[in-house]
């Protein structure tokens, strides 16, 4: 059954609760990406989902799950594994942000700079990716992605379907407002 669902590009499994979501349960598009915080692809796709949430308000919730490409990205499995410790002191959409403003510099006494920045637990953080406690979580996440499909990042799915259109605010922001549509 995931061979055929991953051929078909759908969502496996649907957004839930371990999810990281911005925007209303009750939003009628669902946009998630698949992402790695070193891929400058997904540097790039960053404030165009910025833009894509500012014009859809209501209407939108978005997701990110990890996809650390780790045998081009060496820094995105622990990138990864800090917005998930992050997420654990409740502050996932911050490291979030702050991981693609930062790209360049993502080695883990960075990280851990960027908790402390951020007001958490710095210690914490450290820790954390010292002993691996987020690792599985970000595995689970690549698991997901692989049973959906995915190949590289970043890919985005709206209500659960694959979008393998155009990248870029405006192609996207097309095939969101055509679901509004639909």
């Amino acid at each position: 059954m995931s061979e055929v669902r991953a051929e078909r590009g759908i969502l496996t499994p649907p957004v839930g609760e371990r999810d990281h979501i911005a925007g209303p349960a009750t939003a009628p598009v669902t946009l998630v990406e698949y992402g790695d915080f070193e891929c400058s692809s997904c540097r790039k796709a960053w404030p165009m989902v910025k833009e894509l949430q500012h014009r859809l308000g209501k209407n939108l919730r978005f997701v990110f799950r990890n996809f650390p490409l780790t045998k081009l990205h060496p820094n995105a499995q622990h990138a990864a594994e800090a917005a998930e410790a992050a997420a654990a002191q409740g502050a996932f959409w911050q490291m979030h942000d702050r991981l693609f403003e930062r790209q360049f510099a993502l080695e883990d006494d960075n990280l851990v700079d960027y908790a402390a920045e951020l007001g958490l637990d710095a210690d914490r953080i450290r820790a954390g990716l010292q002993a691996g406690t987020y690792r599985a979580r970000v595995k689970g996440d690549v698991l997901s992605g692989l049973q959906s499909g995915v190949s590289g990042t970043p890919t985005f799915f709206i209500n659960g379907e694959r979008y393998d259109g155009a990248h870029g605010t405006e192609p996207l922001f097309a095939a969101l407002q055509g679901v509004l549509k639909s």
